[in-house]
């Protein structure tokens, strides 16, 4: 056991200095910084007396006091927001925005009918969005839970009392309390060891270290450790979020609540800038906007100019712009998101706190994630048990097992360590039966070796030490030259690099004794071998890798673990590991260069959390849509750094907090359906813009050539309001729809100047089309430059009916799938949404204009021989846009 001097802290006779020690963080850092530094310059008699406290811990009234001084020990949490605000929040959104002023315009031009209908969009879109993102946030409230529930704390009743260990709700821990740590409990504040027994302790949650860390007093100031993570590294130290993995100790609080290191990182650097979904919806806003507002007054002067009219034209100018807009789109994103996000929660317990997080994840072409948990499993198994000459050797393990087995009976520990216990599933429990246990040396931070004394069948008067530890540690006790000990140092370190966790044997005869054995005895000893131990590969983890593989997704290992370890992993799963970047070379790497050097880098080892959302941010600055797999403290600024952050259930709160999506299970396997999710909405949602952008630029371009060659409006106001309730309905189908099975093979991101020139491409074909059917109308009609108001019916009528079908057209066969699309082929995609959509968008041009609805909306009936035109007109557009779509796919294939 390690401990600090025993003396009572003396009392401060002046007024009272608790909490000076962290009262003041230095200029530019964090108050749980400055708790940690000053923390660790102090020795434990300076800390306690500073914390006006003692070993024996402190009297019930002076603890009730610093309660109501320094509040409750919980960690600040993130406002959950309302159903109201949410809605107003959604009103941010670029198209919704857009919605909303274009139906404020129409109604201020006294469109009341278009107006209504665009408002009631946006209302609509908004109740969607905000239903489904407070639907996550309820799911997400039933995950948070305390991060220690209770803690044993040394109080009395009064300065003459006696302590007592005592079980009290985390929440009323204060500073200066001394409390009680054992095996499997978690670190309920940030604490400084006054007493240890070989304790050690999990920080993965904080550093990613995956193996536990040693923990034991240290009675000096230490010295000063540069950056944030420095502070981890202090033996003395234990913080919130880490857990007991073996041992015990005594500690006395130093920070509680907001000043801890845990609740640092609620505080830390905010969420990230927009993600990839937000950065094209609002390039592609920006790109309709501009046509937006550059329609009406075109529209305007071209009529004012050569057809002399005035603002009476208005509008048909604003029903001009309104027709170029993509109504529907937050409607149609709103459904296909929530529709994914509830699918997933209720078939693979994935929640989606953000909808547009969903979108990201289609578009996701590099994923980062650490390596325990998600490719290995959180234990180790046996490798191999070695020689002194690298042989194979089963008496090596034999040894190791009785360690392992005697350790754990006679130190009375409520479990093996996941080393011991992967020594222990490799060997049969028999053969550990016919030794006897002795005594233990037990396990010290300090000589990094534990030593078991057993009795061997027939071994009267003679007891055999086995002792287990780091090699350096066992070889420095070994009875061998220093040519030999530096040859198994080297083997050593080569089995280290090839990623194995290694453990040194050594074996020495003691005659028999009644009294206590020591670290005395642990000398002179006979050298045995190495047991090497690897992670255990995660399941799942291969066919996982393999199927993000075949998306297009590259994964990207970032580990605070050895580099051996991670490119041992990645090796096994069939992971290229290539040239591992370790921390000390990213430290000397400026932005630019480590944006290049990610790209080609695999594994990244050693990382802080600095480092991670370096890299991250490095990785999106070069073109990347990033996810990011993270589950503790550490990876918070990842995670926020990331177009997506991803998180399993049982992540540490804050995690929870920053994710954007969160897992029943870190496993990769959750990630592929994710996913496929994603690119599933994001191809519904590309075929949506695509086709809705296309076929309305081409109408907004026939609108503006017809407007400016004829004598009258092409297209009355109300005629396309009509058109355009039609065609939303029918768009709708979107939200439904079953994309084609190449939509999962590669990242279907929403890139504006793409988009622009396919919708400028297949909007001009389009308007070629509406140009056509202008004069088969003319053939039809035999109309003159004189146009009676007969004739004006049947014209709106014709283009009415022809603007609905080239629509129906285009819904058909613009739609994501095989690279020779046709007609026949999209017909036979079984009970599609949309083939029954753009069916009946079909009948209702064809027969609206035909039914009594007809005159109301000055539509008259049509010739035969416009219907015969208007086919052919239609079939060689089909044809057209066939060739075209398949010129496109050739065209991207080759990108």
């Amino acid at each position: 056991m390690t401990s600090v001097p025993e003396a009572t802290a003396a009392r401060g006779t002046g007024p009272s200095t608790t909490g000076q020690a962290w009262a003041r963080p230095e200029p530019g850092g964090s108050p749980a910084d400055s708790t940690a530094s000053s923390t660790a310059a102090l020795t434990s008699l300076q800390l306690l007396r500073q914390l006006d406290s003692g070993p024996r811990g402190l009297v019930d009234s002076r603890a009730e006091e610093r309660l109501v001084r320094f509040g409750e020990n919980t960690v600040p949490m993130w406002r959950v927001a309302s159903w109201p605000r949410r809605f107003v929040q959604s009103l941010r959104d670029p198209f919704t925005a857009v919605l909303l002023c274009l139906g404020l315009v129409s109604a201020a031009v006294s469109a009341w009918g278009t107006a209504g209908v665009i408002l009631s969009l946006v209302v609509v879109s908004c109740v969607l969005r905000a239903s489904g993102e407070h639907r996550a946030d309820r799911s997400m409230a039933g995950l948070r839970e305390l991060v220690a529930s209770t803690a044993t704390v040394l109080r009395r009743a009064d300065e003459d009392r006696e302590p007592w260990a005592r079980e009290i709700p985390v929440g009323q821990l204060v500073p200066g309390d001394v409390i009680r740590l054992s095996p499997g409990d978690l670190v309920p504040a940030d604490v400084r060891l006054l007493r240890a027994n070989g304790l050690t302790v999990h920080q993965a949650p904080l550093t990613g270290e995956s193996a536990p860390v040693a923990k034991y007093p240290v009675d000096a100031p230490a010295p000063e450790h540069g950056g944030s993570d420095g502070v981890f590294e202090q033996p003395q130290l234990c913080f919130q979020g880490s857990s007991v993995a073996s041992g015990s100790g005594t500690a006395v609080v130093v920070a509680t609540g907001a000043r801890t290191r845990f609740a640092a990182a609620h505080t830390g650097p905010g969420r990230r800038g927009a993600g990839a979904f937000d950065k094209s919806v609002h390039g592609i806003s920006w790109i309709l906007i501009r046509f937006m507002l550059l329609t009406p007054p075109l529209v305007l002067m071209a009529n004012a100019a050569l057809r002399g009219r005035g603002l009476e034209t208005l509008p048909f100018a604003v029903a001009v712009a309104v027709g170029l807009t993509p109504e529907m789109l937050p409607v149609v994103v709103t459904t296909v998101l929530a529709r994914r996000a509830s699918r997933l929660a209720r078939e693979h317990g994935v929640i989606v706190k953000r909808l547009p997080a969903l979108h990201d994840l289609g578009t996701l072409d590099v994923l980062c994630l650490d390596k325990t948990g998600t490719l290995t499993q959180d234990r180790p198994v046996l490798d191999r048990a070695i020689d002194a000459r690298g042989r194979p050797d089963p008496q090596v393990l034999r040894w190791a097992a009785l360690h392992a087995w005697w350790t754990l009976q006679l130190s009375d520990l409520p479990a093996p360590d996941s080393l011991d216990e992967a020594i222990l599933d490799a060997v049969d429990e028999d053969e550990l039966l016919r030794h006897e246990g002795v005594a233990v040396i037990p396990f010290d931070p300090v000589r990094r070796l534990a030593t078991a004394v057993v009795r061997s069948p027939g071994g009267l008067g003679t007891r055999t030490l086995v002792v287990k530890g780091a090699a350096e540690d066992v070889l420095q006790r070994c009875a061998l030259d220093d040519d030999e000990r530096t040859r198994l140092l080297g083997l050593a370190a080569d089995l280290a690099d090839g990623g194995l966790r290694l453990l040194a044997i050594a074996t020495a005869e003691r005659p028999a004794r009644r009294r206590d054995y020591t670290p005395a005895d642990e000398r002179g000893l006979s050298f045995s071998g190495f047991v090497g131990l690897r992670d255990s590969l995660a399941p799942t983890a291969s066919e996982a890798l393999a199927v993000l593989a075949d998306r297009g997704v590259s994964v990207k290992i970032l580990t605070g673990d050895h580099p051996g370890t991670a490119a041992r992993a990645c090796r096994d799963l069939g992971l290229h590991p290539g040239e591992v970047l370790t921390a000390d070379r990213i430290e000397h790497l400026g932005d630019s260069e480590l944006a290049e050097v990610s790209r080609r880098t695999t594994v990244f080892a050693r990382c802080t959390p600095e480092h991670k959302a370096r890299i991250v941010t490095a990785l999106r600055a070069g073109g990347h849509t990033i996810g990011f797999l993270g589950d503790g403290i550490n990876d918070v600024p990842a995670l926020r750094a990331a177009d997506a952050g991803i998180c399993p259930r049982n992540a540490v709160d804050i995690a929870r907090e920053s994710a954007d999506v969160v897992l029943a299970d870190k496993d990769l396997t959750a990630i592929g359906h994710a996913i496929s999710a994603g690119r599933h909405s994001s191809s519904i949602i590309a075929d949506y813009l695509r086709i809705t952008l296309s076929s309305n630029l081409g109408n907004v371009i026939a609108m503006l050539a017809a407007g400016i060659l004829m004598p009258f409006l092409p297209m009355l106001p109300a005629q396309v309001l009509v058109q355009n309730l039609c065609f939303d309905g029918a768009q709708l189908a979107f939200a439904y729809d079953r994309p084609a099975p190449t939509a999962l093979r590669r990242p279907s991101a929403l890139r504006p100047r793409e988009f622009l020139r396919f919708i400028a491409g297949f909007g001009l074909l389009n308007s070629l089309a509406d140009l056509a059917t202008f004069g088969a109308l003319a053939l039809a009609l035999h109309a003159g430059p004189d146009v009676d108001g007969g004739s004006q019916a049947a014209f709106h009528a014709g283009w009415f009916t022809e603007n609905l079908l080239t629509q129906s057209i285009v819904m058909l066969l613009l739609r994501t799938g095989r690279r020779s699309p046709g007609l026949s082929r999209s017909l036979t995609r079984r009970r599609s949404p949309v083939l029954w959509a753009a069916s009946a968008l079909g009948v209702i041009g064809i027969v609206l204009p035909q039914s009594p609805l007809g005159p109301p909306l000055a539509m008259s009936g049509l010739p035969p021989a416009y219907y015969v035109l208007l086919a052919a007109v239609l079939t060689l557009y089909a044809a057209a846009l066939a060739a075209a779509k398949h010129r496109y796919h050739d065209h991207q294939a080759d990108q």
